[in-house]
């Protein structure tokens, strides 16, 4: 009994240590690599670059005042659409004390003269009446009444001017009304009712009361690379899409690239406008981001491989073509435009070619399981 169980445990160590060396013998065979081809196909190739920037309204105005003031009065709202003249805001002057000072102090000089002067012609006119002085010397006393009654109009004019901003032979026309100089909608109010606000002049660009823009003439915004400038012209076009309308695309067409680049981030970018077709459906806000795709170069159905299939080597293209099943050669190629996913195949390989796709590794069949 003793014997036969020897011999059951021999067999069993046996059978384990034959099971382990084979284990280990086909763990150590390298598995036979199965390459995946694909072949050339037909498509479009295109190359284009980016141009990042916003849309904007061609003709934005700001409308600022003629006159200091504190705004009493406003008319619009951002949103609102208004025509030429229309009325935005009103503006009370708060009159300089030294200015006032002095229309009024001409004021009553003016009077002055002027009672002087009709006091004068008053006692003349009875002695020219009577014949008594000639027509020449009564001219003289006439001409002096009417130039101090000018005066005394100018001076109270001017008075009224600096007080009110609107004198008695201006009319309607007060230059404290302040009015839309286009035709357009209203995008920002940026000031409120009390806000003072100062005059636009030689010195100062004065307060803005209001942006007016013409939102039916949008123009695109953007910046290139200098690296891209130079394959770009005007009159090309361009495909816009808009950060808060990503369902639409919307035509543009490139009209201006400014001659001189700014360095942002290292980078010299060159500024570009374009004009955008607008789609009546669709309402564009003035400041959008939008990305444009300006197509550079363009094939269409023309043969092309994936670019990452084609090895380089000085100044020669090759890829590898099955010969044979997973025996490979390989095949020089002459390559054409590329958008850095595909690249156009001119000479070399047809769409019958197998070609090998590199860095790719299958088990053999029987591993797969």
């Amino acid at each position: 009994m003793k014997k036969v169980l020897k011999i059951v445990i021999g067999i069993v160590i046996l059978v384990v240590f034959v099971g382990t060396i084979a284990y280990l013998y086909k763990k150590s065979q390298a598995k036979p690599v199965i390459y995946e081809t694909t072949t050339a196909q037909v498509a479009s190739i295109v190359k284009k670059t980016v141009a990042t920037g916003k849309v904007v309204p061609r003709k934005e105005i700001e409308i600022k005042p003629q006159v200091s003031g504190i705004i009493s009065e406003l008319y619009v709202e951002a949103g609102q659409k208004v025509r030429k003249g229309d009325m935005i805001a009103k503006v009370r002057i708060i009159p300089n004390m030294v200015s006032l000072n002095e229309a009024e102090s001409r004021v009553n000089r003016a009077k002055i003269s002027l009672d002087n002067a009709q006091q004068n012609y008053n006692r003349e006119k009875p002695l020219y009446d009577g014949k008594i002085i000639a027509l020449a010397e009564m001219q003289n006393y006439e001409v002096a009444l009417k130039n101090a009654q000018e005066d005394l109009d100018a001076a109270e004019n001017n008075l009224q001017l600096i007080r009110d901003g609107i004198s008695k032979t201006s009319g309607s026309v007060s230059n404290t009304i302040i009015r839309s100089t286009i035709e357009g909608m209203v995008l920002t109010v940026p000031v409120e009712v009390g806000n003072s606000v100062i005059e636009s002049n030689t010195f100062n660009d004065g307060t803005t009361i209001a942006t007016v823009a013409d939102m039916g003439e949008m123009i695109f915004k953007g910046k290139v690379d200098e690296s891209e400038v130079g394959k770009l012209h005007e009159g090309m076009e361009l495909i816009m899409t808009v950060g808060a309308i990503d369902t639409e695309k919307f035509t543009a067409k490139l009209e201006h690239i400014s001659p001189k680049g700014v360095e942002e981030n290292g980078a010299i970018q060159f500024e570009i406008r374009a004009a955008v077709e607008l789609k009546n459906n669709l309402f564009i806000r003035a400041g959008y981001s939008a990305n444009a795709d300006i197509v550079l170069e363009r094939r269409d159905s023309v043969l092309s491989v994936q670019e990452s299939l084609v090895k380089y080597e000085g100044d020669s293209a090759w890829v590898e073509v099955e010969k044979t099943p997973q025996a490979f050669v390989k095949k020089i190629i002459k390559t054409g435009l590329s958008d850095g996913v595909n690249v156009e195949i001119l000479s070399g390989i047809t769409k019958k070619d197998k070609i090998k796709i590199q860095n790719t590794q299958a088990a053999a069949p029987e591993e797969k399981k």
